[in-house]
């Protein structure tokens, strides 16, 4: 499940049947083998945690991909059973960076490192340390500035050092190199998450060591020789879809992610050692997975015709729904035809005890509440949530004004950590929710196609974090400068001062955005009843508005 996103549930409970435990009969039997088979192989050590754009993720496309073939399901990617999708992670230092003082080259990355909005140049120049001129690089030291602001709450040296190298390059600097050798730690480093604007020039940063041995004397002219390559960081992740045809004039669609987080190498993980460690995801989610599997193969038996069934197995989740996005970017059906989209996350922990099952998207369509409550032969309590948006996959889907259901049976103390392994997967549980989505789809077979609504937006960030909240849903998909609002919350402070979903947040305050780092540590910044500017850009246009938290 998608790390980013916080549950925050308004619930309302009810019974789903009033029948005591079911019996598992032999055709339960042979779906519960089978769901044990599904999660025993998709959480094995040897997939390596299924992270996107692994040999893991591959292994598990291959494994799903088959499973769907031999259901008899019609492949529906973009090459087979595959859609492969790109994720831009940002950007990295290219393997062509280099500095040099005199013939003695420094190490990219440890001794030095390029500003991510550095222009991509080679240069050989001798300039003098303390002289600033014209077509020449350009040296600073960021002792002064640091002491003058040590007490200073707003100020920003990240924002600092983009502005004036912006100024150093429109006077004629045809670099910058930053140093500091104050005591002050600045705590810069490259962020490959920045997306600013590229400068004209390259802008370097030198580590104390190097800036002590090689400008000590302000006074020396140096030889230096610079290349920067910054390269974006790209891999790719693949969706795994399949069809039953039945001829019909809508199309349900089934799905659930298979990614998790390999050895935690997102910064995703709750794991709370220093040592990587696989994280299998038994939970999150293998168990929707298997249970998608499964539903394909009562599917194709069933004799609910009435509609065609779409099931995808998403990759990209945990990473901010990249698969699922890119699927409703690049449909491999008319999505005007999609009837409803049922999404399962982490559905292998229904609790013995209290036995209860969250229903997201109850308020998406006025059919649920009917649908919902009334199906037999379940025993355990449902607990309802309005929310069309949250912490999955069905989220993109509510986003193309299509009624969703999402099915989960809530965190626990394993989840996101290494301990999320197969045996402590409730298998009967699985059992039971997959006769409930049965039950859903084959009592609505005979109904007319399902009328979406829109429902309030479920909360983005973590409240903890931050006295005050936008009320935008961020794109994280989106590759380019600033956060990309997919969604934007009613009565909520940016939707009062009249932004929509796919403008772009570039300024917030005095604090630019250049990604979701920098938008999350610019609301940090504010307290409710702080009004601030915001810059935005809708299409070509750039756009001001004030905000009110």
């Amino acid at each position: 499940m998608f790390s980013r996103f916080i549950k925050s549930l308004t619930v309302i409970t009810v019974l789903a049947g009033c029948s005591g435990p079911k019996k598992i009969v032999k055709t339960d039997t042979a779906t519960l083998d089978s769901l044990k088979a599904h999660i025993s192989y998709l959480a094995d050590d040897k997939l390596e945690g299924r992270r996107t754009g692994t040999a893991g993720e591959q292994l598990a496309t291959q494994f799903i991909s088959a499973k769907f073939q031999s259901i008899g399901l019609l492949p529906k990617g973009s090459s087979g059973y595959v859609q492969p999708f790109e994720i831009n992670e940002g950007k990295i230092i290219g393997k062509g960076t280099d500095f040099a003082f005199g013939g003695e080259h420094l190490s990219a990355g440890k001794d030095f490192f390029p500003f991510p909005y550095s222009a991509n140049v080679k240069m050989e120049a001798e300039p003098s340390i303390a002289v600033q001129e014209a077509d020449m690089p350009w040296f600073f030291d960021l002792k002064d500035v640091l002491e003058e602001n040590k007490t200073n709450p707003h100020f920003d040296l990240k924002d600092y050092v983009r502005t004036n190298a912006k100024k150093a390059a429109a006077k004629g600097a045809s670099a910058v190199i930053l140093y500091n050798t104050s005591s002050t730690d600045d705590k810069l480093a490259f962020d490959g998450k920045d997306r600013t604007d590229a400068l004209a020039i390259p802008v370097i940063y030198l580590n104390k060591e190097i800036a002590a041995k090689y400008l000590s004397d302000p006074s020396a002219t140096i030889k230096i020789f610079l290349a920067v390559e910054i390269a974006e960081k790209k891999r790719t992740g693949a969706n795994v879809v399949g069809y039953i045809d039945n001829g019909a004039s809508s199309t349900v669609i089934l799905g659930a992610h298979f990614d998790h987080l390999g050895y935690g190498e997102d910064g995703n993980s709750r794991n709370t050692s220093k040592e990587p460690a696989i994280h299998n995801g038994a939970d999150d989610n293998a168990s929707g997975t298997a249970a998608l599997i499964e539903l394909a193969r009562k599917l194709k038996a069933s004799k609910a015709k009435n509609n065609n069934y779409l099931f995808i197995a998403f990759s990209g989740e945990e990473l901010g729904l990249y698969g699922s996005k890119y699927f409703t970017e690049h449909p491999t059906i008319d999505l005007k035809t999609a009837n409803y989209m049922i999404n399962m996350d982490m559905v292998g922990r229904l609790n013995d005890s209290t036995k209860t099952l969250t229903i997201g998207g109850y308020g998406t369509s006025p059919t649920w509440s009917s649908v919902i409550s009334t199906q037999p032969g379940t025993s355990f309590t449902v607990k309802v949530d309005s929310s069309g948006t949250g912490p999955s996959d069905h989220t993109s889907f509510y986003r193309k004004d299509i009624p969703v259901l999402f099915y989960f049976t809530g965190l626990h103390s394993d989840y996101h950590t290494p301990n999320d392994d197969a045996d402590k997967i409730n298998y009967d549980g699985i059992v039971k929710i997959l006769d409930n989505i049965t039950s859903v789809i084959t009592s609505l077979n005979e109904s007319p196609k399902l009328v979406f609504t829109k429902t309030r937006e479920a909360q983005t960030t973590t409240s903890a974090r931050f006295s005050v909240s936008m009320g935008i849903m961020p794109d994280y998909t989106f590759s380019g400068n600033g956060v990309k609002a997919d969604g934007v919350s009613e009565g909520k402070p940016a939707q009062k001062a009249g932004l929509k979903a796919g403008d772009i947040i570039q300024q917030l305050g005095d604090y630019t955005v250049s990604s979701m780092e920098s938008y999350m540590q610019a609301l940090g910044k504010f307290k409710k009843g702080d009004k601030a500017k915001v810059k935005y850009k809708r299409g070509n246009e750039v756009l001001e508005t004030t905000v009110e938290f």
